[in-house]
């Protein structure tokens, strides 16, 4: 196989192997860019998934230091009744970043189902004529 025709952002040519009947790599087929456009836009929101996961982390650790001053007193201590309350606000915190993503999860699940029947429409219409 032959190598892609394609040209690097810095000038030096693409090293990776051309498609088959093809002279560019996936990356560089100008038939694919709209393709690549849609992942790339998909890659910036798929990467969103990771940050409920990084905001419960700053929870749990906000929830540490509540502990550890409930429990070490002093003039750095929280009284019991005020530890609680900052408790049941980190808990609301969790459950919000939670739905958050279900519903995040959820939006995409139904571009995907939209997108699918619009392919299965299109393939109906092309089988029978339509």
């Amino acid at each position: 196989m032959s190598l892609c025709a394609g040209i690097k952002p810095d000038g030096g040519r693409c090293g990776a192997q051309a498609m088959r009947g093809s002279e560019w790599c996936i990356g560089h087929d100008p038939d694919k860019a709209e393709a690549r456009r849609r992942r790339a836009s998909k890659g910036g929101k798929r990467g969103g998934r990771g940050r409920p996961v990084a905001e419960l982390a700053a929870l749990r650790s906000e929830n540490a230091e509540i502990r550890r001053r409930l429990l070490e007193g002093g003039e750095e201590g929280l009284a019991p009744n005020v530890a609680a309350v900052a408790v049941q606000s980190l808990n609301t915190d969790a459950r919000l970043v939670l739905a958050a993503l279900k519903a995040r999860e959820q939006e995409e699940l139904e571009e995907r189902l939209a997108a699918l029947e619009a392919q299965a429409g299109d393939a109906k219409g092309r089988k029978w004529g339509g």
